[in-house]
């Protein structure tokens, strides 16, 4: 049993990749191409929703806290790990390593409510288009998008405050970058309490979102279905197919990653990256998803683009 002093400000040892000689700085420079396109991904889908007046709609502001999240999560674990790769060091402080995992987990559980409050949003767009208008006040897209990032911070505190009550006596994080169950097996003495309320809230997360999101795609569908109009089922498709790619994209992601985990003869390092690819996979294909499947985005996005390119 390593050192059971350990304390508040000491400095932990992360579990480097085993990278062969000479091969540190393609893989940081590699790493760094994806990090930047990520960025700019996310960035230019912000500043199309802030700039563009077209996009000021509730779908668009609900939209806007994807690729915001996005940048949370690809920005709280790729720049650590590469700053890690080059130098060498493979160290972080308490401190820092629990901002990393609280942050790595907003993101996760960000997703799962931001995509179904935007499943939302398209029920009421497309099944109770009359009434829109009146559903979707600001007052309510405020209230929506405060009970996303609100209920994901309340979920996500529970379980880390949760910590503060087993002493601590590791200090090698057995991983590439700092998650709760990491943080976890650091420590010692029962930890029943800390699983059990991890998986409830892994729970609600995903029977909130995937229940939600069910309900709303399931009652499009029928709307669809019984609809005579062509425009309405175009519609249904364009706004709908994008959020369903990024959800299955998500749970596939997620999926893979916890399997991975699961089986002895995965090698270490193939289990790191398998857990890097949840926070790698969807800030690089969320906001291509929804420049490609959503027209308004995509036209937006030419129209500025002509505009440059003519001044």
């Amino acid at each position: 049993m390593e050192n059971t002093s350990f304390g508040f400000n000491s400095e932990l040892t992360l579990d480097p990749f085993v990278i062969p000689p000479g091969g540190k700085y393609p893989i940081f420079f590699l790493g760094l191409i994806i990090y930047l396109f990520g960025i700019f991904c996310n960035l230019t889908l912000l500043s199309l929703i802030i700039l563009q007046k077209n996009l000021h709609k509730p779908m668009y502001f609900i939209l806007f806290s994807l690729p915001l999240n996005d940048l949370v999560g690809i920005t709280a674990m790729l720049p650590k790990v590469l700053s890690d790769i080059v130098t060498e060091t493979n160290k972080v402080y308490y401190p820092l390593c629990v901002l990393q995992a609280f942050l790595l987990h907003m993101y996760g559980g960000g997703i799962l409510f931001i995509l179904a409050a935007m499943s939302f949003d398209r029920y009421a767009a497309i099944c109770m288009p009359l009434r829109y208008s009146t559903i979707m006040t600001p007052r309510i897209v405020v209230c929506i998008i405060s009970l996303v990032w609100g209920l994901d911070f309340v979920l996500i505190v529970s379980l880390f405050s949760l910590q503060t009550r087993l002493p601590r006596c590791k200090s090698v994080i057995m991983n590439v970058f700092c998650d709760n169950p990491s943080l976890l097996k650091l420590t010692c003495g029962n930890r029943a309490v800390n699983n059990i309320i991890g998986l409830f809230n892994t729970a609600v997360m995903q029977a909130v979102s995937v229940s939600l999101q069910a309900f709303s795609y399931v009652k499009i569908l029928i709307t669809c279905l019984v609809s005579r109009r062509s425009e309405a089922k175009t519609k249904a498709i364009n706004t709908c197919v994008a959020q369903l790619v990024i959800l299955i994209i998500f749970e596939i992601v997620g999926t893979f990653t916890i399997l991975s985990h699961r089986f002895t003869n995965v090698s270490a390092d193939l289990q790191k990256i398998m857990g890097m690819l949840i926070f790698l996979v969807p800030p690089l294909l969320n906001p291509i998803v929804y420049g490609l499947y959503t027209s308004e985005i995509r036209n937006t996005m030419l129209r500025v683009i002509k505009k440059r390119v003519s001044n």
